[in-house]
């Protein structure tokens, strides 16, 4: 991936914010992010994520995301924990799995419309990040069609006041040695349909 690389302390993958100094993560108040796709889909949000972070340094980052990518937003350095939820194709997860005080920030980073707004309003946060999509909700910056998803979520928080640089984008590579060292990774899109016809 190209950009800039991971910052190196806390919150970065060599230091994971979960077991920085301070409140332990009860104690400390919760910023929950609905991005509940595939592998690309979150690797577009990775500026966005680290934004939050930065932007929330005190707060424990839970990102609703499949099961399946808890290692890859780990490894982004921005994420504390992540909490399985998922559907099929792009569809929005009906509930997300929470317990305990409602969160203090909630962030929409799955789509624009009241599908990915009402699982995070159902969990009553002091503070709902999302794009406009009226007349059901006003708030917020107006989506657009032709945009690139980093460039989109990045748009978003800089709209609510919190600054986000789509080039963000390096993951520090694991201290693990590869299985298959010099391999080259191509990732189509797995959730996409396949491309049929002529």
């Amino acid at each position: 991936m190209t950009g800039r690389p991971a910052a190196d302390g806390p919150g970065s993958p060599d230091h994971p914010a979960s077991e920085t100094p301070g409140r332990p993560a009860a104690d400390r108040p919760r910023l929950v992010v609905l991005r509940a796709l595939g592998l690309g889909d979150l690797l577009t949000a990775v500026p966005a994520l680290r934004a939050l972070r930065r932007a929330h340094p005190g707060h424990e980052l839970l990102l609703v995301a499949p099961a399946r990518q808890a290692h890859a937003a780990l490894a982004t350095g921005a994420v504390d924990r992540v909490i399985p939820a998922s559907a099929p194709g792009r569809a929005v997860p009906g509930r997300i799995d929470w317990s305990g005080p409602p969160p203090d920030v909630a962030v929409d980073l799955h789509g624009n419309g009241p599908a990915s707004h009402r699982p995070l309003s159902r969990l009553r946060p002091a503070r709902l990040l999302a794009y406009a999509h009226p007349p059901e909700r006003t708030a917020g910056p107006p989506w657009r069609e032709d945009e690139h998803e980093r460039d989109r979520w990045c748009r978003l928080l800089s709209w609510y006041g919190i600054p986000a640089d789509p080039q963000d984008l390096r993951i520090r590579a694991p201290e693990r040695p590869s299985p298959a060292p010099g391999a080259v990774v191509i990732h189509p899109g797995a959730d996409a349909a396949p491309a049929t016809g002529s």
